[in-house]
């Protein structure tokens, strides 16, 4: 068996190992706010998140093909191969890290930087495709403000609504709602990060001329899809506590109001082809709604600790994946 199908083997693996880890991971947030107001049972929610998610993995392929191809240039990526290995390593490491502590960070910042550094390292600074690569930093960096602006709004708006009305059957009627915006940010989450995997396969078929187009063929997809299905009926505990009881005590108004915001700008980026980050983006609507409902309701704290989180989580992943790279390159 020759070193190019060794590598394009390994990759494939580690690809559907990181969609699973990104499943239990990642999708605690989706489900988080359902679980804390007790709109769903842990179990119930986690099984609805894992069909949600697959369902959503199989819809579109548009964010995969931007992965393929507008963070390096597939078709000249030097030592293609081992650069993606390296990247999917760096990502997985500080996919762990980050859940042991249950700290939400971003699956994508970890892998968009990760193979951003491994690329540098193979490349230097030219191997980056400048144009699609900052239009992805800046989908990152504007999608959490604008979840945080929607949240805000949508929750004042649901506010005033229901000024009038009796808080308890209101927070009844609410809890019943959460179980459909559980289900569809579930559906978008799927929609959105489950690709990533599915681009990264794809780059390495690409860069072993292994396929000569960015279309993603459909065993790629159902075994991303499957993968982080399997991951989220795993569940994330620590992130499910702490994205659903540390940023804020949320109740069913409020966690409809955050659902639908993250669906709504987790589904927007989806339509346009572009990967966000679904931890941002969920944890940033429920900083929103928790600032319309109550500024000093809101535990800051926790928050400023994951704004950090995710701030050095692009520089650390790039860092890491350019060190796994160096050491890889001297055995391939």
């Amino acid at each position: 068996m020759d070193s190019m199908l060794i590598l394009t083997i390994l990759i494939v693996v580690g690809a559907l190992g990181f969609d699973f880890i990104n499943g239990f991971h990642d999708t605690a947030n989706a489900i988080a706010t359902s679980v804390s107001t007790k709109a769903l049972k842990p179990r119930h929610a986690i099984l609805l998140a894992a069909t949600m998610n697959f369902v959503g993995a199989m819809t579109f392929t548009g964010v995969a093909k931007t992965i393929t191809k507008d963070i390096v240039d597939p078709y000249t990526l030097q030592n293609g191969s081992v650069v993606i290995l390296a990247a999917l390593i760096s990502a997985i490491a500080w996919n762990l890290i980050t859940w042991y502590f249950g700290i939400p960070s971003s699956s994508s910042h970890a892998i968009i930087g990760s193979i951003a550094g491994a690329a540098i390292a193979a490349a230097g600074f030219g191997a980056l495709n400048y144009k699609g690569f900052i239009k992805i930093i800046e989908a990152l960096l504007i999608s959490p403000v604008l979840a945080f602006v929607v949240g805000y709004i949508v929750y004042t708006i649901i506010k005033l609504t229901f000024k009038n009305h009796n808080l308890t059957k209101t927070n009844k009627r609410f809890r019943r709602v959460q179980i459909l915006t559980a289900a569809l940010q579930s559906y978008t989450h799927g929609t959105n990060d489950a690709q990533k995997a599915m681009g990264i396969i794809t780059l390495a078929l690409i860069a072993n001329n292994m396929q000569s187009g960015t279309e993603i063929q459909w065993w790629v997809q159902l075994a991303c899809a499957v993968a982080m299905g399997l991951g989220t009926s795993i569940g994330g505990w620590k992130i499910i506590k702490t994205v659903g009881g540390k940023i804020m005590k949320i109740r069913p108004v409020n966690g409809v109001a955050a659902d639908l915001t993250g669906a709504a700008i987790i589904f927007g980026a989806t339509f346009i082809h572009l990967p966000v980050s679904t931890t941002h983006v969920i944890s940033s609507s429920i900083l929103g709604v928790g600032s319309a409902h109550r500024v000093k309701g809101v535990k800051w704290g926790t928050a400023q600790r994951m704004v950090i989180t995710w701030v050095i989580t692009l520089p650390i992943s790039a860092s890491l994946a350019a060190l796994i790279y160096i050491i890889l390159n001297l055995f391939f």
